[in-house]
């Protein structure tokens, strides 16, 4: 009896290994694929055929992306508006989150019930950008980090999270005498680290990728943001192609990019960041729901 249950997790131990060894060749291989095309010549990249690596090696599309005059500029933009932007972000979060969790509260039903439907209704493009307008937004820093400061759908995570906590945690804070801001910030917090983090990596990886409201928004230069940046090189790019490399001469054929090169450098170039940010989030996923809290 004993020699068929080994056998048979054996059987399942294998099956297991070789299904995740699937999925994780195919999670990576897009990955490595975009590293390829970008370490590739551009026009050899024409041909086709780029898999894991590159046939063709070169670093001509990632010296064109880091010519830009202002690449570096935009780039440090973006990381201020990360690092303010998803601080405050989930300040508020947590504060509106915790506040919807109480049911002693008398507005809790109702607000939740605004946000849930702030989730599928808005009122179009054109309203915002004359709320914006009207706010006096446009043209400013403050554009990038207030209009999203509170998200509907990372309201209702982190408000769901909360509602699972033992309610004798906030009792036993305040039969201590603690007031509403020490019970958030010394005994909610603490022990909700987890999905702090995971909405955390959701606000600033939004915040690092997004462009549109650049594009919007912000016609000063001097506010321009790395997106939006990468994204008119590409537009540039693209529109060298268009315009023929037939009548070029000989050393513009041969620094000729594509625009399937630079998308493909411009993918490596915001990704990387993120890349390295996500190992130090990481952890606190893995740990335990209501790690230190007390039972009941």
């Amino acid at each position: 009896m004993r020699s068929r249950t080994k056998v048979g997790d054996s059987i399942f131990n294998v099956f297991n290994n070789t299904l995740l060894l699937l999925l994780g060749i195919a999670t990576l291989y897009p990955f490595l694929n975009l590293l390829a095309v970008s370490l590739n010549q551009s026009l050899d990249t024409m041909r086709g055929g780029i898999y894991l690596w590159p046939r063709d090696f070169t670093l001509d599309n990632y010296r064109l992306i880091f010519s830009n005059d202002r690449l570096f500029d935009s780039a440090a933009l973006s990381v201020l508006r990360t690092l303010i932007g998803t601080g405050l972000s989930v300040i508020c979060t947590i504060m509106v989150a915790y506040a919807l969790s109480r049911r002693e509260y008398m507005l809790r039903k109702s607000l939740n019930a605004i946000i849930v439907v702030s989730m599928y209704v808005n009122g179009g493009i054109i309203p915002i950008y004359l709320m914006i307008k009207n706010l006096g937004l446009t043209n400013t820093f403050a554009v990038y980090i207030i209009p999203g400061l509170i998200g509907a759908f990372n309201v209702m995570i982190m408000r769901s999270y909360f509602d699972q906590l033992p309610d004798g945690l906030v009792e036993s804070a305040k039969l201590d005498g603690a007031n509403e801001w020490q019970t958030l910030f010394r005994v909610v917090m603490p022990i909700s680290l987890p999905v702090i983090a995971t909405i955390t990596l959701f606000i600033s990886v939004g915040h690092w990728n997004s462009w549109t409201d650049n594009f919007l928004y912000n016609s000063k230069e001097s506010l321009t943001l790395l997106q939006y940046q990468l994204m008119q090189i590409l537009m540039q790019t693209t529109e060298q192609v268009s315009g023929g490399i037939g009548s070029g001469t000989d050393d513009a054929i041969l620094n000729f990019t594509t625009p399937q090169s630079i998308r493909a450098t411009m993918s490596m170039v915001v990704t990387l960041p993120i890349l390295f940010v996500y190992p130090f989030l990481q952890k606190y996923f893995i740990k335990g729901m209501t790690l230190g809290a007390m039972k009941e």
